[in-house]
């Protein structure tokens, strides 16, 4: 199975890379810190048989802008995508009345557009598949009725963003039979989460949090 995953140079993206390539998968790492990424699949091919996993250096959130160039870099590694996870995201903490129209919106193309626009961009792919089966990574953050936190009012709002997305595409889309799903994280121990919140202990490893992502 070819699996595509966003925001793999660290955290949660580079934990799961691991893990699907131990169990067989092909992945393709997408993020925009290539020397990071570069390390990721070094880590995810050691060992293997083959190079299970590549990189495809990318800043998503210019997606629209070079979106022949980001097709032409996935086609040179592939012909067709099973699964696409969309992990990648950025957190700003950061109080509402300070936050700028620039930081609301880089969260936004992050979090919310950019994902998005990947599905879109990758259908043509995953047309070709079996499978057809893509993940998006939300937040309990984004959930209604779910504890909130100062400093993290554009985040959540653009992970509810996001889940309400996958539930409208999931129906939209149902003919294509594209499945697509989105899993609501609590916190997890990673890089992002430590330099928006120092000193905070999540109660849960990318590695563990990979697992249940498998």
């Amino acid at each position: 199975m070819v699996i595509l995953i966003t925001g793999a140079s660290r955290g949660i993206g580079a934990a799961l890379a691991k893990t699907l390539t131990t169990s067989g998968h092909r992945v393709l790492l997408v993020s925009r810190n290539r020397e990071a990424l570069e390390e990721t699949v070094a880590r995810c091919n050691s060992g293997m048989s083959g190079e299970p996993a590549v990189a495809v250096p990318f800043d998503l959130t210019e997606l629209d802008a070079r979106h022949h160039e980001f097709v032409s870099l996935t086609g040179r590694h592939t012909g067709v995508i099973d699964a696409l996870v969309n992990n990648a995201g950025q957190l700003i903490r950061k109080p509402f009345l300070e936050t700028t129209l620039e930081e609301s919106l880089a969260i936004f193309r992050a979090n919310f557009f950019a994902p998005a626009r990947l599905i879109a961009a990758l259908i043509p792919l995953m047309s070709h598949s079996v499978l057809k089966h893509v993940v998006n990574i939300t937040s309990m953050g984004g959930f209604q009725g779910s504890t909130k936190f100062a400093g993290l009012s554009y985040y959540s709002a653009s992970k509810a963003a996001l889940g309400n997305l996958t539930e409208c595409l999931a129906e939209e889309l149902k003919e294509t039979g594209l499945r697509i799903n989105a899993l609501a994280l609590g916190s997890v121990g990673t890089e992002m989460l430590a330099e928006a919140f120092p000193g905070y202990r999540a109660p849960l490893e990318p590695d563990e949090m990979a697992g249940f992502i498998r």
